[in-house]
């Protein structure tokens, strides 16, 4: 089957084309930027690259269109497609009828840390000799791919997404995957270019919970009260529960709640873990994938020695550098939570070393200044903070004006690193945050620093 997806270049469209290739489809694809690094990782599986949404693509006469959440009505490769009555499905759909089926799917959601303990997690039922197949929103470093079929039958480990489908599908992605366990690791709103409040994303996470059949389980992080309060509205499935619990099933069940919870039976207990990776959130991961992982057969134990060779995900707290005894990081975070989550794993890293954070409000969230009140909040532990501004409709420098001379704002990247140049001095952390490629900040601001005189 000859397949052409549209929006191929993001990190779901591209793991998806990478199992469409694997799987022995002829695979081509179409985005408005394509890029590296999912541009290089796809030309290299020999998938054919185009640039922009000319109809004239018609004329490759795919045997289906697979369409990405980026796409509207009004572009014009889509209008081609509707006018032609061509086949069409959304990406999510075409990977549960063809990838998915069949298999224990093991989906891992949540607004923070769902790469991370989906990589954990598939990392571990590799370790554990099960071979799985996975599709990671990143690049797992004891992978080197974001995503494989694995052997046929074996576990599939997904990321699950709350965003919404396709323009001609809302429901979230993750109601697609069926899955027999599912990580339900913390939940705050998000996504306010689609969800207008909280409440909005709890009804889809319910709709997660009603796709989990009475025989699989629930790994649930039991210090969310929006967690909580998605049970409250029905429960079917074996509830394995993880961090500190602010209000027991026990409890709910003696309010007369007609949900059937089962505890976890005693404390998930390890062999002690020696890792490199920071924070407490990063402790939740691990414990949400290792109960996870309980659910097709690997015990505790085994998933603990697994989690002392874990290597992370590919811009979650990454060394890109040292130059001019500056070391420079790159991270994903762009949610206000995630900002501090990561400033404080590298606090408590480098102790009372200065930290300049450097990031861009670029996720649909953060560029309609829905959560801007929040920027100082997640950045007072970094000494220095610097915001780059571009294409922002609200004021970054009022919204950071809380921080008083420890901020930068500066619309301009060039001005952003020459500012950032400026400030650092040896011993100094500069820690990169942003959803996106950020101009290629990382290099720029070592190749300056390698540079600089004085």
């Amino acid at each position: 089957m000859h397949i052409h997806i549209l929006g191929i270049c993001g990190t779901f469209m591209g793991g998806l084309a990478a199992l469409a290739r694997e799987a022995g489809h002829r695979v081509t694809g179409c985005d408005a930027n394509v890029y590296p690094p999912m541009s290089d990782q796809l030309r290299a599986l020999g998938i054919e690259l185009i640039e922009g949404w000319d109809p004239g693509q018609m004329a490759l006469k795919p045997d289906l269109y697979v369409i990405g959440n980026v796409v509207s009505r009004g572009n014009p490769l889509m209008e081609a497609i509707l006018d032609a009555g061509a086949r069409y499905t959304s990406g999510p759909q075409w990977l549960a009828e063809h990838v998915l089926a069949g298999r224990h799917v093991l989906a891992v959601a949540g607004t923070h840390g769902k790469t991370t303990t989906t990589a954990m997690l598939a990392w571990i039922l590799e370790a554990a000799g099960l071979q799985p197949g996975f599709l990671v929103g990143g690049v797992p470093q004891n992978f080197g791919v974001s995503a494989r079929l694995g052997t046929a039958g074996a576990p599939f480990v997904i990321e699950a997404d709350e965003y919404d489908t396709a323009f001609f599908d809302k429901r979230s992605k993750f109601v697609h995957y069926r899955p027999r366990t599912a990580v339900l690791n913390n939940l705050e709103h998000d996504h306010a270019d689609i969800f207008p409040n909280l409440a909005a994303i709890e009804l889809q996470f319910h709709h997660l919970v009603r796709t989990v059949p009475r025989a699989g389980r629930l790994v649930v992080n039991q210090r969310e009260d929006s967690l909580q309060r998605v049970l409250e509205r029905g429960c079917w499935t074996e509830v394995t529960w993880f961090g500190a619990r602010k209000e027991t099933p026990g409890a709910l069940r003696a309010r007369g709640e007609p949900h059937a919870f089962d505890v976890l039976r005693g404390s998930l207990k390890v062999a002690r873990v020696d890792w490199a990776l920071l924070g407490e959130h990063n402790q939740l991961n691990a414990l949400a994938a290792i109960a996870a992982a309980e659910s097709v057969g690997v015990t505790p134990e085994v998933a603990g020695v697994a989690l002392a060779r874990f290597e992370n995900v590919r811009r979650r707290l990454e060394l890109r550098g040292e130059a001019g005894g500056v070391k420079v990081y790159d991270d994903f975070a762009h949610h206000p939570t995630a900002i501090r989550t990561t400033v404080n794993g590298l606090r408590r890293k480098v102790g009372l070393d200065r930290i300049l954070a450097v990031f861009e409000p670029r996720s649909n969230t953060m560029k309609l200044g829905t959560m801007a009140e929040l920027l100082p909040w997640a950045l007072e532990e970094a000494d220095l903070s610097f915001c780059h501004s571009a294409g922002l409709a609200w004021d970054a420098g009022a919204a950071l004006a809380p921080l008083g001379e420890q901020v930068q704002v500066h619309d301009q990247l060039d001005r952003l690193v020459a500012a950032v140049v400026k400030a650092a001095r040896p011993g100094d952390h500069v820690l990169c945050m942003s959803n996106g490629g950020f101009g290629g900040v990382h290099q720029k601001l070592l190749d300056a620093l390698a540079t600089r005189r004085g």
